[in-house]
C-alpha cells in the first residue's frame, strides 16, 4: 500500500515542500510599531518545530495605513524589517523549514482596534487611528469613517509600496510571497462589485476590477527572485449576493496562472457584515475544488481543517493540493506529528525530541 497523500512531497514553483501541510498567516496583534516583538519568537518558533511543510508569516502591512490595527506587523521601513530579521535568525537557527510571508495592505479594514479589545474601527482624530483609503469612499460598516478613494497617484505609491516590500522579503531570504486579495482587505476591495464602486478603468467590469490586484502581482513578481514562487490568497465568495463570487474567482485564477502564479488559496468571506456563511467542516472546499477543476496551478484548501482523515481525504480526491491549518496549529501545535501517527506517514522532528516518538510508532519521526 501507498503511504498517505498528506504526506507525499510537492513543489510551488521551484520550492520543495515535505509534505501537504500549510500553516497559514495568522495575525497576531503583538507587534510595536509594526516590529515583531518576542511574542513572535515564542509563536514562530513553535511552530516551526510543527513538522508542516511550510510556514507563511502574519500579514505585513506594506505601509504603516495599511495595517488592520496598530499593533500588525509592517514591512515597509528598515526598523520593521530589522525586526523580521531578528526574528527569523533565531527560528532558523533551529528550523530548516520553509517561510513565506503574505503582504497585505487593509484597505477601508484599516485602523482598528485589537480583536480582543472589540476590534473596532478607531477614528482618524483618535489616539491609535488614522484615516483608511480604499478603492470607493464607502465604509465597512455604516458608521465608519469612510475612507479616501484612492487616485492615480495613490494607485501608484501602493504598486510601488507592495514592490518594496518583496524587495524587503527577498533581503530577508523569504522563501516565497503570499498577496493577500481575501478577507476585505484591499485587494479584495478592488475585486469586489461591494466594495468597488469606481468608474474609471479599475471599477465596473470584471476585468477593470481585476485590473489593480492583477498590476499588484506583477510589481511584486518582478521585484522578487525568479527562482521563489509568488502566490495569492483570495475569497472565493463573499456569501452575498450580487458580490464576488466562485465564477469571477476561477477568470481571477486563470488570469494569474496565465501570469505565471506560483499558486492559489482559497478562502472566503469578510468583505461584507452581511455574509452569510455556512460555516462547517471543509466549508470552503468546494471553492477550492472549482478553482482546481478549473486551472493548472496548485491550489490550497483552508478553513475548519482539523480532522486527519479530513485532510488526507482533501489531497487524496484531489479537492486541493495543498491544505493551510491556522487556529487547528495554535489548538494542537503538534498535529502534523499526530496526522502522521495516525495516517501512517512520517514526519520530521527536532533532535532534540525525537526521544519523544511513541514506541508504537517507530518510523514516525524518519526524515
Amino acid at each position: 500500500m501507498s503511504g498517505p497523500q498528506l504526506f507525499t512531497p510537492f513543489k510551488v514553483g521551484k520550492l520543495d515542500l515535505a509534505n501537504r501541510i500549510v500553516i497559514a498567516p495568522m495575525c497576531q496583534y503583538s507587534a510595536v510599531d509594526g516590529c515583531m516583538t518576542d511574542w513572535h519568537l515564542i509563536h514562530l518558533g513553535h511552530l516551526a518545530l510543527s513538522g508542516a511543510a511550510l510556514m507563511m508569516l502574519e500579514a505585513a502591512a506594506v505601509t504603516p495605513e495599511g495595517r488592520i490595527t496598530y499593533a500588525d506587523v509592517g514591512l515597509y521601513d528598515d526598523a520593521s524589517e530589522a525586526a523580521i530579521a531578528r526574528t527569523l535568525d533565531s527560528v532558523r537557527r533551529w528550523s530548516d523549514m520553509p517561510i513565506g510571508i503574505q503582504l497585505s495592505h487593509a484597505g477601508r479594514k484599516a485602523s482598528c482596534e485589537v480583536p480582543w479589545k472589540g476590534g473596532g474601527q478607531i477614528a482618524p482624530d483618535a489616539e491609535q487611528g488614522w484615516q483608511t483609503e480604499a478603492p470607493s469612499p464607502a465604509g465597512f460598516l455604516p458608521d465608519d469613517t469612510p475612507p479616501t478613494a484612492l487616485d492615480r497617484e495613490g494607485l501608484a505609491r501602493l504598486r510601488d509600496a507592495f514592490a518594496a516590500a518583496a524587495t524587503r522579503a527577498a533581503r530577508l531570504e523569504i522563501d516565497a510571497i503570499q498577496l493577500h486579495a481575501a478577507h476585505g482587505y484591499l485587494l479584495h476591495q478592488f475585486l469586489s462589485p461591494l466594495a468597488n464602486h469606481r468608474d474609471d478603468d479599475y471599477g465596473g467590469s470584471l476585468e477593470n476590477r481585476m485590473r489593480f490586484p492583477l498590476e499588484i502581482y506583477d510589481a511584486v513578481r518582478a521585484a522578487f527572485p525568479a527562482d521563489r514562487p509568488v502566490t495569492m490568497r483570495v475569497s472565493g465568495t463573499d456569501w452575498v449576493e450580487g458580490g464576488w463570487d466562485g465564477e469571477q474567482t476561477v477568470a481571477f485564477a486563470k488570469a494569474l496562472g496565465a501570469r505565471g502564479c506560483d499558486a492559489i488559496h482559497v478562502s472566503s468571506g469578510g468583505l461584507s457584515p452581511d455574509q452569510q456563511i455556512p460555516v462547517g467542516p471543509s466549508y470552503q472546499v468546494p471553492l477550492a475544488r472549482q478553482v482546481k477543476q478549473a486551472v493548472g496551478i496548485p491550489v490550497v484548501a483552508v478553513g475548519l481543517i482539523t480532522d486527519y482523515e479530513q485532510a488526507e481525504a482533501i489531497i487524496g480526491t484531489g479537492d486541493a493540493d495543498l491544505v493551510a491549518l491556522a487556529r487547528t496549529l495554535l489548538y494542537d501545535p503538534r498535529w502534523p506529528w499526530h496526522a502522521a501517527a495516525h495516517l501512517g506517514g512520517h514526519v520530521k522532528a527536532p533532535n532534540q525530541y525525537l526521544r519523544s516518538q511513541p514506541r508504537q510508532y517507530k518510523d514516525l519521526f524518519k526524515a
